[in-house]
């Protein structure tokens, strides 16, 4: 599966943004998608999870509260809506596929992976 991600820009702090990853190539129903971020000079972070529906969903610490996964299987995509932005959410974010019903939280469980998108949070 091919994964497209897209939606960053640069933000005030309190903003919002909505993350879009855009699936190709498989079927898009039958795999869990998770967003993860980068931040320079730091490891890769889980941000948050979704299985084949709505109702399953997995966040991190930096997304639980203010961040909202969702998918939309007719549309083949997966969003990221994120709230209340903090200059320390500044980063790359990559969308992630696996063939699974349920997501997981480690980067490496993940097969596919989108090119990133950049967030830019200023104070």
């Amino acid at each position: 599966v091919q994964l497209q991600a897209s939606g960053g820009g640069l933000v005030q702090a309190g903003g919002s943004l909505r993350l879009s990853c855009a699936a190709s190539g498989r079927t898009f129903i039958n795999y869990a998608l998770g967003w993860f971020r980068q931040a320079p000079g730091k490891e890769r972070e889980f941000v948050a999870g979704i299985g084949w529906t709505n109702m399953t969903t997995l966040y991190g610490d930096s997304g639980e509260g203010r961040f909202t996964i969702s998918r939309d299987n007719a549309e083949n995509t997966v969003y990221l809506q994120m709230n209340s932005l903090k200059p320390e959410d500044t980063a790359v974010y990559y969308c992630a596929a696996k063939l699974s019903v349920v997501p997981h939280d480690d980067h490496a469980w993940y097969d596919y992976w989108g090119q990133g998108t950049l967030v830019t949070v200023s104070s």
